[in-house]
């Protein structure tokens, strides 16, 4: 790994050279954004790495932060998602470049797939994903986005995706937290050069209370959100914590002074039981 300046974040590298910051800020809907937070992350604290959606409604909103925020294009790393909506060749097309549109920008770092089902009654999954990731392997050689991804997808998606298509996606995005270690789909990732990406890395709070991790904060004097996150980090997962408050991001992006023993480590990879905080994809076809 090598060290980006701003947050003196580690990059973690992509199979086509480029180096994405380990460390981001995370936004959603339902109250998951914040301008002045956005402002905060990027101004205060260093931050170089955003992710969003389509599905957020709030690439517009970003768009503006970015712009105010003074960091140059060129420094930051920018990921959206394409909703399953707009699968299909010609509307993911549409879909990308009115995403860049509403951010403010003429390319993206990383555009993901954000769901495997398409939600169209009476066509194959399988063939709908083929045709919309043609158009993103389009869309990355043409350079509107730099890399290429999916999120949420399990082994079987992406088995069929590289029977399918010519360009391995360059990162999957997938709920990952001390409760929910999908083990198999982290080994088949990093065998098959994808970097793994987690969302969701407090497990909504949940593990902010549990023993083990509030034993852990006793023991490193860092708070159960920072112990969470580092130990997702020194698994060497890309992790995007979300949050619209002052207080939280700067507490989140102070993870890279201190590392856990393995023993510890350990204890949190021993919290696995396989809860859910997100969408299951298990029975997606």
């Amino acid at each position: 790994m090598t060290t980006a300046s701003s947050l003196s974040c580690p990059t973690v590298p992509l199979s086509n050279g480029l180096q994405i910051p380990i460390l981001g800020l995370g936004t959603s809907h339902h109250g998951g954004y914040s301008h002045d937070a956005v402002l905060y992350a990027l101004r205060e604290c260093g931050v170089r790495h955003i992710d969003t959606a389509k599905r957020y409604g709030c690439e517009a909103q970003l768009g503006k932060a970015l712009q105010e925020s003074g960091v140059p294009r060129k420094d930051l790393w920018l990921t959206t998602k394409l909703w399953p909506g707009d699968y299909g060749y010609t509307t993911t097309k549409k879909a990308c470049l009115d995403s860049c549109s509403r951010l403010g920008v003429e390319y993206l770092d990383l555009y993901l797939m954000h769901w495997p089902d398409s939600m169209v009654p009476g066509q194959l999954n399988r063939e709908i994903r083929a045709d919309t990731w043609r158009a993103l392997e389009e869309l990355y050689e043409e350079g509107v986005c730099r890399a290429i991804g999916v999120s949420n997808f399990l082994v079987p998606h992406l088995q069929q995706l590289k029977q399918d298509c010519t360009v391995v996606p360059h990162v999957n995005q997938v709920e990952y937290h001390p409760f929910q270690q999908p083990e198999e789909l982290v080994k088949y990732c990093r065998q098959e050069g994808i970097v793994f990406e987690g969302y969701c890395p407090l497990a909504k709070g949940q593990a902010l209370s549990h023993p083990t991790v509030l034993k852990l904060a006793h023991k490193y004097r860092h708070t159960p959100a920072q112990i969470c996150i580092r130990w997702s980090l020194q698994n060497g997962v890309v992790t995007i914590p979300k949050s619209t408050k002052h207080e939280r991001i700067a507490e989140n992006c102070h993870v890279f002074g201190f590392q856990l023993d393995l023993p510890d480590m350990a204890a949190l990879g021993r919290l696995h039981d396989g809860r859910h905080m997100s969408w299951d994809p298990t029975y997606v076809e």
